[in-house]
Order: structure tokens, then C-alpha cells, then sequence
């Protein structure tokens, strides 16, 4: 029998849940350089490409060789900027989710096969390992229903603000986009706004962060999570 969430249904347009953990629920981030290298892939993949201005930097005369390698691969890098959108996220100790919109049917496969093979190729050079990093190919559930739409980025925060974790010295947290939603933090990557509008901006009682301290259950989300960590 398939495992849980492991068969996907890719639709235009479609809200999505994201996740994968380690093999054999091995740590996938062991000290803080290596959320900063999983967020800079993310950045890099979301972020437009300025193409115009690195062909521009590629010509200059005063660009250093090193400089042109860097360019010529960023110029080969995948981008999705106008594929992907990426509503809220949380990076876990072994694990990770992400809660997307894609706009093409075909988007969600090349990203994620993108960003988790090169995270892969990271961490097993830095680590010096070998094989695969993730607990076989990553889970990708359709949001269908307003409740769910609302109560994924809720689970998603409420899953980094429960955790302590490793590797957090500066970051305080596990690094999410729960700082986006409070307007304590503005990433041109992150893209919140469609949650936030459904909830007020002047009065407390009312907010996201109100919303996201309520100890209620998450049946609303159930058949959209991981079954155990």
C-alpha cells in the first residue's frame, strides 16, 4: 500500500503542502550554516534572475575570473521566481515544510528536485557521506478547502515556535517565515500576503498572531501532515 501522501496530484495553480525528513529520520541541518545554505537555495530559486545585469558584470573588464565562474553558474541555475510562490515555511532539525502555490502543473517537481538535490550535494560534501539524504521523494498534498488553506500556515508556524531544536544560536527559533507574518521581517521570497488578508491588522484579538497561539486541534489539516517525526 502507497505511504501516506507519497502519490501527488499536480494542478495548475494549486496550494500545496511540502515536506520531507531525514532518512531513517537523520538530522538534515546539523549547525546554523546549514539553514543559511538551504535559505540562500531557496532565495536564489525565488528571487528573479537579473539576467540583463550579470551578462552585463560577465563583459566588464574589471569582473574577476572568480567573479565569471560565480556568474556563468547562477546563469545556469533553475529559477522560479514566476512558478513558485512560497507562502510559509519552517526548516526542523530533520525535517522541513513548505506551503506553496504553483502555477504551472510541472513546477513544484523541478523545484523540488532542484533545491533537494543540490542541499543534498552540500551536506554530503561537507559532511563527507555519501547516498541519500531524504527519507525517499518528497510529499506534496493539495490544499483543498479554505479551512485547510488557513490552518496549514498556522500548523507550519506553531511547528517552529514548539521547537528549540539544534544549531539556533542566532537564529533564537527554527528559522521560518512566522517573522514575515508579524511584520517583524520583510523577504521579497516570502510571500504572506493572501493569509494575512484574512485577518486584521489593527485589532489584536483578531490577528495571524492571535490565530496561530490558539491551542485548538488541527483536524482541519489532519490528512495534510507528517505522520511522525
Amino acid at each position: 500500500m502507497p505511504a501516506k501522501n507519497r502519490r501527488k496530484q499536480y494542478l495548475e495553480n494549486g496550494y500545496y503542502h511540502l515536506y520531507n525528513r531525514g532518512v531513517e529520520k537523520r538530522l538534515i541541518f546539523l549547525d546554523e550554516q546549514d539553514y543559511s545554505v538551504f535559505l540562500s537555495y531557496l532565495k536564489e530559486y525565488l528571487l528573479p534572475k537579473n539576467e540583463q545585469e550579470l551578462y552585463k558584470k560577465l563583459s566588464d573588464e574589471t569582473t574577476s575570473s572568480k567573479e565569471k565562474d560565480k556568474i556563468l553558474k547562477l546563469l545556469r541555475l533553475n529559477n522560479f521566481s514566476t512558478e513558485i510562490i512560497l507562502i510559509a515555511y519552517c526548516l526542523m532539525p530533520n525535517h522541513f515544510h513548505f506551503f506553496i502555490k504553483q502555477k504551472n502543473p510541472n513546477s513544484i517537481d523541478k523545484f523540488m528536485n532542484s533545491l533537494c538535490t543540490r542541499y543534498t550535494m552540500y551536506f554530503n560534501k561537507k559532511y563527507k557521506r555519501v547516498g541519500s539524504l531524504y527519507q525517499g521523494v518528497y510529499k506534496a498534498v493539495l490544499v483543498d478547502n479554505e479551512q485547510q488553506f488557513l490552518h496549514l500556515s498556522r500548523y507550519i508556524h506553531k511547528q517552529a515556535l514548539a521547537s528549540q531544536g539544534l544549531a539556533l544560536r542566532s537564529y533564537g527559533e527554527q528559522p521560518s517565515s512566522y517573522p514575515e507574518y508579524l511584520g517583524l521581517r520583510k523577504t521579497e521570497w516570502v510571500h504572506p500576503e493572501e493569509i494575512l488578508s484574512y485577518f486584521s491588522k489593527v485589532n489584536p484579538s483578531l490577528s495571524y498572531e492571535e490565530f496561530v497561539k490558539q491551542e485548538d486541534g488541527f483536524e482541519q489539516i489532519k490528512n495534510l501532515t507528517l505522520e511522525d517525526v
